[in-house]
C-alpha cells in the first residue's frame, strides 16, 4: 500500500524536522543518512516541492526546507504527494440508489478508515518515539537513519 517512494519521502520529512536546520538542506547530504541514491531523493523531494510541503531553494548553499511546520504535514498528504489521490470506485456507483456488494462494502471501509489515520498522523507525530538506532540493539525498522544517535539527539532537543 505504501510504495517505497512514499516511505523514503517520509523518512526524509522527518529527518529535517529532526535536525530543525532552518538553512536548506540538499538531498545529497540527505541522501547519506537515509542510505538512498541522491537523484532518487532529489526526485522525491521534487514531488514533495510540488505538492507544497516542501520549498526550494535555488544556488551554491540551495536544499529543501519545510514550506509548512511538521505538524501541519499530515501522512495522507504525503502519501498523495507521492502515489497520487487515494480513490477507490464500487460497484453500484451511479446516479440510482443501488446498493454495492459485500466486497465493495469492506474495500469501501477500508479505504475511509485508512484515510482517516494517514489525515490523523502528522510528521510532528513521529518525532515523539523515533526508531530503535542499531546502536541500542537489534532493530529491523526501516525508520533510522546513518547517524541515528545523533539525530535522536537533536529531536530530544526540539520537542
Amino acid at each position: 500500500m505504501i510504495t517505497a517512494t512514499t516511505e523514503l519521502a517520509i523518512r526524509w520529512l522527518v529527518y529535517l524536522a529532526v535536525t530543525g536546520d532552518e538553512h536548506p538542506t540538499s538531498p545529497r547530504r540527505g541522501a547519506g543518512a537515509l542510505r538512498c541514491s541522491p537523484s532518487y531523493l532529489a526526485k522525491t523531494s521534487n514531488l514533495l516541492v510540488k505538492a507544497g510541503i516542501l520549498r526550494s531553494i535555488r544556488g551554491i548553499r540551495g536544499g529543501v526546507v519545510f514550506a509548512r511546520r511538521p505538524e501541519e504535514v499530515s501522512l495522507l498528504e504525503v502519501v498523495e504527494a507521492c502515489q497520487g489521490l487515494l480513490t477507490a470506485s464500487y460497484c453500484g456507483e451511479s446516479t440510482h440508489n443501488t446498493e454495492v456488494c459485500s466486497y465493495h462494502s469492506a474495500m469501501k471501509e477500508l479505504h475511509e478508515a485508512t484515510t482517516r489515520a494517514l489525515a490523523k498522523w502528522t510528521i510532528k507525530d513521529l518525532l515523539k518515539n523515533p526508531a530503535r538506532c542499531p546502536e541500542e540493539g537489534p532493530t529491523n525498522c526501516r525508520m533510522y537513519f546513518e547517524d541515528c544517535l545523533e539525530v535522536k539527539r537533536a529531536s530530544r532537543r526540539h520537542q
